[in-house]
């Protein structure tokens, strides 16, 4: 009796804490939990201040990235077309934006003129906002190389200026970076080099910079992460990783540069999906985002008012009248308005070969980086010709087929057997004599053993026959 009456006390209790009638705010968001905690917090007060009303925020996790939720996303309108019980999605870059408004599963919204006036329409040649309001840029993203100061001096390596730096064969086995199937960040690093150095110079930095990579992480903080403690010397990384590792070691150890006229400061986009089940609040939610309140979250210090509580975010703000006004309490040092990069991204070109560039480089650089090492080591030995280095870069398809092989890649059947064609391409490129001793066994085992079970059991048959 005494521990049914706790039970009944606990849940009583709990019932008078959890405000019965909140309104509810679901999110599905690549951010990190840091990121996560603050803008739920913030918002939570915010919404209580200007609505007068407790809000619940979840946020849907499905262990993922970029790339993953945008599937997922996809997934489920495909089983449910007028909506996935999600109000917001927010992160991951703009070409999952532009991706799913071309879709139709965003829900436009046009913010207030006061906002809007206050928010650039593009930052060097790339849109902060969708002309039909589906999405706005919430914040910024810079895309670079992190590098480990003492390790260089101890290596007596340079600071890389350049993406191309990173291919250069005294680096082998120093770089780091994240695989681009499982980060959007990491891919939109390969995709830039792509339409700064062009389809074939650009699979020729890609290339050799991949074959000097130590390990490909799983996510986009793990090459900044390698770089803060020496394991490798650069590493490819979206602007706030780095930040973040600078912020903790300090910039006595760790630099980051982003390679002039090759790389872009991009908007990192929120949305509200269609059919979202909490519209009013989604509104609200986007508003606070893209005002003051939301975006000093991003660039502030923490513990500056209206900063950052509990961990800084090291983000920029696409509001440009802040960096003036907040300048000695900013988290971050650059100016994103005030830098200039010749390169003009074409989105369009980035969101129509997604998938098939992040096959591409898993086949030919990631899945085969054991054979890619041993032929990049050999070609090393005598000095790295300009046609070894072309012949180790070529890629059995062009720009044009990439973007037509986006449109077959939801077929499973054709986008495995384009796959197949490719392994065989890289076997022929590399060469089965280039394949390390591990991974010959490796194939060897793979392919005797299934025959090897088959031949015992015929044996075991014939044995029960005889008997």
């Amino acid at each position: 009796m005494k521990y049914c009456n706790a039970i009944f006390c606990f849940v009583l209790i709990g019932l008078l804490i959890l405000p019965c009638d909140a309104d509810q705010l679901v999110l599905m968001s690549p951010h990190s939990d840091e990121i996560q905690n603050e803008f739920e917090s913030a918002f939570v007060a915010f919404y209580q201040k200007t609505a007068g009303r407790d809000v619940r925020v979840e946020w849907l996790d499905i262990g993922a990235g970029t790339s993953a939720i945008l599937r997922y996303i996809k997934s489920e309108f495909g089983r449910s077309p007028e909506g996935i019980g999600i109000d917001i999605f927010f992160g991951g870059g703009t070409t999952p934006y532009v991706d799913l408004s071309e879709l139709g599963l965003c829900q436009p919204y046009r913010l207030s003129d006061a906002a809007l006036n206050r928010l650039p329409a593009q930052i060097g040649g790339v849109p902060l906002y969708d002309s039909a309001y589906r999405w706005y840029g919430a914040t910024l993203s810079g895309f670079g190389i992190v590098y480990n100061r003492r390790v260089l001096e101890i290596l007596n390596l340079p600071i890389p200026q350049t993406w191309a730096d990173l291919g250069a064969p005294e680096l082998f086995s120093w770089v780091g970076s994240g695989d681009p199937r499982k980060s959007g960040s990491v891919h939109m690093a390969y995709e830039l080099i792509l339409q700064a150095y062009g389809w074939e110079k650009g699979w020729e930095v890609i290339t050799t910079m991949g074959a000097n990579v130590r390990n490909f992480g799983q996510g986009g903080s793990y090459a900044p992460k390698e770089v803060a403690v020496g394991e490798v010397a650069y590493g490819l990384s979206i602007d706030f990783y780095a930040w973040a590792q600078v912020a903790e070691v300090g910039d006595e150890y760790v630099g980051f540069v982003m390679p002039d006229n090759l790389t872009i400061v991009n908007p990192d986009g929120i949305a509200i999906l269609k059919g979202a089940p909490n519209l009013e609040v989604a509104q609200v939610f986007l508003e606070f985002v893209m005002s003051d309140a939301g975006q000093k979250l991003w660039f502030l210090k923490k513990g500056v008012p209206g900063g950052p509580v509990a961990k800084q975010l090291n983000r920029f703000t696409v509001l440009p009248d802040l960096y003036t006004r907040y300048q000695s309490d900013a988290a971050v040092t650059l100016n994103p308005f005030e830098w200039r990069s010749d390169l003009i991204y074409d989105a369009e070109l980035g969101g129509g070969r997604w998938r098939v560039l992040n096959d591409l480089i898993g086949v030919m650089v990631i899945d085969s980086q054991r054979a890619l090492q041993v032929a990049w080591k050999d070609a090393m030995t005598d000095g790295v010709s300009e046609e070894e280095r072309k012949a180790l870069s070529s890629v059995p398809i062009s720009e044009a087929e990439a973007v037509k092989l986006e449109q077959l890649w939801g077929d499973a059947e054709a986008r495995n057997r384009t796959m197949a064609d490719w392994t065989d391409f890289v076997r022929d490129k590399y060469g089965a004599r280039d394949l390390p001793l591990s991974v010959r066994v490796t194939n060897a085992i793979t392919l005797f053993f299934p025959m090897g079970i088959a031949g015992c059991v015929v044996a075991y048959l014939w044995r029960l026959r005889r008997n």
